[in-house]
C-alpha cells in the first residue's frame, strides 16, 4: 500500500476542523490498511501540553493495539518548534514508514503543515532576524497583518489573531524574498486527501461538548501545572487558544465563566478559519474528498479503500 507507482510513494491525508474526528479515522485506517500516522498537528509536537492540545491517546488503539504514530510529544514546552522543523522531521518520518513497505497517513487541522507538505513548499531554517523585529516592534496587529500580506508565497498566514506568530510569518517571509535560492527540494510523493466535514451547528455542538470534557479532566490544573513548571504566562499564549484563556483565568484576569464563553467562542471562530483554508485549498488545485462525518466508521474506511 505504501507504492503509488516504482517511483513515487503513497500517502493517505485525513484533515478536517478540530472535533471532527480525525485521529480515530487515522487509527482505524492504519489497522486496516498495515499504516502508520504522522501528526500535522503544530502542538501536539509538545510534552506535556495533552488536554489543552487536544491529544486523545485512546483514539490510537484500535482492537486493543496502539497504532504507531509520530510527531507528538518530540519537543519541550517553551520551545517555539517552526515549520521548517515539521517539514524535515516529515520527511524522516517518510521515509522511515515507507522503507519498511507500511502506509503513511498524514493526519491534522493545521494547514500551513499540511500544505508544506502536500505542496512540496521549499523552505530554508530562518533564524531570529532582530533588526526587522526592532523594526516591526511599535506595529499594530493589524499593521503586521498588512505587511504579512505584502509579500509573495507566504505559507503561514492561519494565526493572524496572535502578535508573536504573525512576526514569526513576516521574518520566514522576508527571509525567503531575500534568499530565493535557499530553498531545498523535497521529495515526491503520490497523495489521497480525504476531509472529514460536519454541518456548522454539528460542529458547534461537538466543539462545546469537547470542551467540556477536557476542562472536567484537568485541562485548567494542566495549565497550573506548566506554570508552575516555570512558563512564564507570555510564553503558554503562544500555544493556541486554550492556553490563551485559560492562562487568563488561572491568573485571575477573567472568571471561569467569562473564560468557558472566550474559548468556546474561539474554538468555533478558529474551526471556521479551519474550513476556510481547506477550501482555499481546493481552489489552489488540491483535490479534497469530503466524507459525512456523521457517517459509520466503517463506511469512512469503504470510502477511502475504495
Amino acid at each position: 500500500m505504501a507504492k503509488k507507482d516504482q517511483d513515487t510513494p503513497l500517502m493517505i491525508t485525513i484533515l478536517g476542523p478540530t472535533a471532527t474526528g480525525k485521529t480515530t479515522l487515522a487509527a482505524q485506517l492504519g489497522a486496516a490498511m498495515n499504516g502508520e500516522i504522522i501528526s500535522a498537528d503544530s502542538r501536539q509536537v509538545y510534552r506535556g501540553m495533552n488536554l489543552g492540545t487536544g491529544k486523545d491517546y485512546d483514539d490510537y488503539c484500535v482492537h486493543g493495539k496502539m497504532i504507531k504514530y509520530h510527531l507528538v510529544d518530540i519537543a519541550d514546552p517553551g520551545y517555539e518548534y517552526n515549520l521548517y522543523e515539521f517539514q524535515q522531521d516529515f520527511i524522516k518520518c517518510f521515509k522511515d514508514i515507507t522503507s519498511r513497505n507500511k502506509l503513511p497517513i498524514l493526519c491534522g487541522g493545521t494547514g500551513m503543515y499540511l500544505e508544506a507538505v502536500l505542496k512540496g513548499y521549499k523552505l530554508a531554517n530562518v533564524t531570529k532576524n532582530i533588526k526587522l523585529r526592532l523594526e516591526l516592534e511599535g506595529k499594530s496587529l493589524k499593521q503586521l497583518n498588512i505587511i504579512l500580506h505584502n509579500y509573495r508565497n507566504v505559507h503561514n498566514t492561519t494565526d493572524s489573531t496572535d502578535r508573536e506568530r504573525t512576526i514569526r510569518a513576516i521574518e520566514i517571509a522576508d527571509f525567503h524574498n531575500r534568499n530565493p535560492q535557499s530553498e531545498n527540494d523535497f521529495p515526491k510523493i503520490g497523495h489521497k486527501i480525504f476531509g472529514l466535514h460536519f454541518e456548522r451547528e454539528v460542529i458547534r455542538q461537538r466543539i462545546t461538548q469537547r470542551l467540556k470534557q477536557r476542562l472536567e479532566s484537568g485541562m485548567v490544573e494542566e495549565v497550573e501545572d506548566l506554570l508552575a513548571k516555570g512558563l512564564k504566562p507570555a510564553q503558554l499564549t503562544f500555544y493556541g487558544l486554550e492556553y490563551r484563556y485559560i492562562t487568563d483565568y488561572v491568573t485571575g484576569k477573567i472568571s471561569y465563566t467569562e473564560m468557558f464563553r472566550l474559548l468556546n467562542t474561539a474554538i468555533h471562530q478558529f474551526a471556521k478559519r479551519q474550513m476556510t483554508w481547506f477550501r482555499r485549498m481546493e481552489k489552489r488545485g488540491f483535490k479534497i474528498i469530503w466524507i459525512d462525518g456523521n457517517l459509520p466508521i466503517e463506511k469512512k474506511l469503504e470510502i477511502i479503500s475504495r
